[in-house]
């Protein structure tokens, strides 16, 4: 058997094609907004054209039904087929259409009909899925399964391929690119072998399709199978299947349906003559024209420019990452393709990914339960990987390196020769922070946050990813209910008084998203919205999207909530509903694992200058800090008193209302909802969303003392509620399932008061958010950090304390 390496050399370098127009991609992919995507070997990125495909077609099925939607684009459909066979170098009679690789992979095996004694032959390079699929049709059908071993480039050994080739077989497989490493398969010599035994090669372009060109003919390949998610850009949930005309001949289904086989007589089938005899009657059209329109864009780009710019993007971060102390390439030298894989010495890859995420970069990792034969047979347990695509540039790739490059300077300060507290310049996405003890207990730090509401919690995190330390204090128990911040929901909304608020708005919405990413999870749930007032009241709402509607055009909306004639709304389709509850506990646990030392139930009782810093007198002791920031809610007054007479505190009471016709009063029936009553007060309302009623409350209450607990809400703060409810909410007609009071802090005119403390640059402050700053939390965190750190924030003007008419805070011994 041979194993002479240097009989199989690397392929040379294509000639290069011209570049890709990456700032046009990256704006015409949405996803490239919120973070550094290199997870494409994953699930790529789609395009805003492939999205539009996708949800075009579920809002025809709604109005047309599904199989007459269908019969209407039948034509672009078919063009699905012309476009994937274009792109493998085949007919379109020979592509089926199916749901997933693997859905490929089990239907061309199932055709093949293996039995006792066949022998396959499995690169290492084989694919978790399909590995187990054959391990399966060794123990219950009795093949002969025989992995292939790898040359000293990685490869598979095409020496010993051709000595397993002299005795029969009856399948050859191997995967293209590997999901473990960048490796790219000799897929032309191992079909060329495979061709002259007589014996079909099954490839798997999983992860080679849309970026490396696979022309059917070249690699003389008689099954491909690929996905749409990957390198494609398509949606998940589609896939591709290619059987070659000779193949078909011996290949059957195993279990035909009516999509691919016609039920000619009461004991007679015949099947279909092209590939389509292996698909399935039910599948998702929107997705497969999302699909189509993935291959039309890739065949436009071109596979060759798109493979140049993808390979020139990986050999820099090969050629970079060597020079990170701490990180090791673990790719095998015939490594060409755009997945690139490494290590970081003495951590698990999965908080490597983690700590990246929340830097804005999208990575994954690889378990060697993914690739046995490669990963197993290399002993790695596990390696973190980076794919990347069209929508990348050399930007991300040197953000990521530096970021990876910082974090090692953190967390071994001694690898680099620097100080372990110095950071990187901090990009548009903040680079990763130090790992500290959580509750370390200490009495220093860079940066004192007092408030664990939304705004607290949001300014400490972003404060930690950056690289400060943070004290995060709050007076009460983690999971208070005395502040502001606390119950299920919240409104998100673009609809607002004036163009001022237009920027902070952008900024908020943009700010969730990165949130959900870094955490992991949905926290903002889009339902729309409905304002109404009475007709030529003042103070209409108004926003980017967002358009005036009558009393009918309201109650066509949102079919839940009742307008009578003399109403007009504004109606916006970006509002939706914040998950209040999984924002705080996402936020707080972001926080510690970047080092924020949170200390709950920790009472400020003031503050002073101390030299170039602060001094904060709390019940457990004092602590200083360079900076200070305060988000104390309610509580605002007593630790900055030239707040005390403009603020004042108010009492709120929301309830949750059960329903018989429940689907009235949840999205899309009903979304996000204010309704302004004369002579009453504003009545604004949140859906039945994740088990609860709808919730509603009025957004002014009497004044409430603080330092006192909230009393239950009365009967009359009930039935004062239940009575709106009747008259604008008709469907709910159950029970109060739940009922809440919170605080609002209001500022004159319902402004807030972000920023600087006048006549105090070391101390920041968010206060008197006037009972709509939830949904900019965590905008105003990034906000607060970024004052903390000296930077302006000229957008924040109109929110500066100064504009509410706070002067200079008395000197040292405020709030004490």
């Amino acid at each position: 058997m041979s194993t002479d390496t240097a009989a199989v050399p690397l392929p040379p370098p294509a000639p290069r094609t011209a570049a890709l127009d990456v700032a046009a991609l990256r704006a015409a992919t949405p996803g490239m907004r919120h973070a550094h995507h290199m997870n494409a070997a994953g699930a790529a990125l789609p395009s805003r054209a492939t999205l539009a495909a996708v949800t075009e077609h579920l809002r025809m099925e709604s109005l047309l039904g599904g199989y007459e939607a269908a019969e209407a684009l039948t034509a672009r459909t078919e063009q699905v087929y012309h476009s994937a066979a274009r792109l493998l170098g085949a007919a379109p009679e020979d592509i089926a259409l199916v749901e997933s690789a693997s859905t490929a992979w089990q239907r061309a095996m199932g055709a093949l009909r293996l039995k006792a004694g066949d022998r396959v032959l499995a690169s290492s390079s084989t694919y978790v899925s399909s590995a187990l699929h054959l391990l399966e049709l060794q123990e219950s059908h009795g093949i002969v399964l025989e992995v292939l071993p790898a040359d000293g480039n990685g490869q598979v050994d095409l020496g010993a391929l051709e000595t397993a080739l002299r005795e029969p077989a009856a399948l050859v497989t191997l995967a293209h690119v590997p999901t473990s490493s960048g490796l790219v398969e000799p897929v032309a010599e191992a079909g060329a072998l495979a061709a002259r035994a007589g014996v079909p090669l099954l490839l798997d372009a999983t992860q080679s399709l849309g970026q490396l060109p696979v022309d059917v003919e070249e690699t003389r390949c008689g099954i491909v199978i690929a996905t749409g998610r990957k390198f494609l850009r398509g949606p998940r949930g589609t896939g591709l299947l290619y059987v070659a005309p000779e193949m078909r001949e011996r290949a059957r289904p195993d279990a035909p349906d009516v999509r691919g086989a016609q039920w000619s007589a009461a004991y007679r089938y015949e099947v279909a003559p092209g590939a389509r005899r292996y698909e399935t009657w039910e599948a998702s059209h929107a997705l497969r024209l999302g699909l189509g329109t993935a291959l039309e864009e890739a065949l436009d780009l071109g596979v060759e420019r798109i493979r140049d710019h993808v390979a020139s993007l990986a050999e820099r971060l090969r050629a970079a990452l060597p020079t990170v102390p701490g990180v090791r390439l673990t790719d095998p030298p015939a490594a060409a393709s755009g997945i690139v894989t490494f290590l970081r010495d003495g951590e698990d890859p999965r908080e490597t990914v983690r700590d990246l995420r929340v830097t804005g970069f999208r990575l994954t990792t690889v378990p060697a339960s993914h690739g046995q034969w490669d990963l197993g047979r290399r002993g790695l347990e596990r390696v973190a990987r980076a794919s990347l695509h069209v929508y990348n540039s050399e930007d991300d790739v040197d953000g990521l390196v530096a970021a990876l490059t910082a974090r090692e300077r953190r967390r071994r300060p001694e690898a680099t020769g620097v100080e372990a507290r110095a950071t990187a310049p901090v990009p548009v996405v903040p680079l990763p922070a130090p790992v500290r003890a959580a509750g370390g207990g200490g009495d220093r730090a860079d940066v004192i946050v007092v408030g664990a509401g939304i705004h607290g919690s949001s300014a400490a995190w972003h404060l930690a990813v950056r690289g400060a330390s943070v004290i995060h204090l709050d007076r009460f128990p983690a999971g208070h209910t005395r502040g502001s911040s606390h119950g299920r929901t919240r409104m998100i909304r673009r609809a607002y008084p004036a163009e001022v608020w237009d920027g902070l708005v952008d900024t908020a919405y943009r700010a969730w998203e990165e949130l959900e990413l870094a955490a992991g999870q949905r926290l903002v749930t889009t339902t729309g919205g409905l304002y109404a007032r009475a007709v030529g009241a003042p103070g209409t709402l108004r926003g980017p999207g967002c358009e005036n509607v009558d009393h009918v055009r309201a109650a066509e909306l949102f079919p839940g909530l009742r307008l009578c004639e003399g109403f007009s709304a504004v109606h916006d389709p970006a509002a939706g509903v914040i998950d209040a509850e999984a924002a705080l506990t996402a936020l707080a646990a972001l926080g510690r694992a970047h080092g924020v030392d949170r200390r709950d139930g920790c009472a400020v009782f003031g503050w002073r200058r101390d030299g170039d810093g602060v001094r904060v007198e709390t019940e457990r002791g004092v602590l200083r800090a360079d900076r200070l920031v305060v988000c104390a809610g309610p509580w605002t007054g007593e630790l900055l008193p030239a707040f005390a007479a403009p603020l004042s505190v108010v009492r709120i009471v929301n309830v949750h209302l059960g329903s018989s016709r429940r689907h009235l009063l949840e999205p899309p029936l009903l979304g996000a909802f204010s309704v302004e009553v004369p002579d009453i007060g504003l009545l604004y309302g949140i859906p039945a969303l994740g088990g609860a009623g709808v919730k509603i409350g009025l957004d002014d209450g009497p004044p409430e003392d603080p330092s006192e607990p909230a009393g239950p809400v009365t009967e009359a703060e009930r039935d004062r509620l239940l009575g709106l409810a009747s008259r604008f909410l008709p469907a709910a007609d159950g029970p109060v399932e739940e009922t809440i009071t919170c605080r609002y802090t209001m500022a004159p005119n319902n402004r807030f008061a972000v920023g600087r403390l006048p006549g105090e640059e070391r101390v920041s402050v968010a206060a008197a958010c006037s009972g709509h700053g939830f949904k900019f939390g965590p905008a105003l965190g990034a906000a607060l950090a970024d004052l903390a750190e000296g930077r302006e924030r000229p957008d924040l003007d109109f929110l500066s304390p100064a504009a509410m008419g706070i002067t200079d805070e008395p000197g040292p011994g405020a709030g004490a």
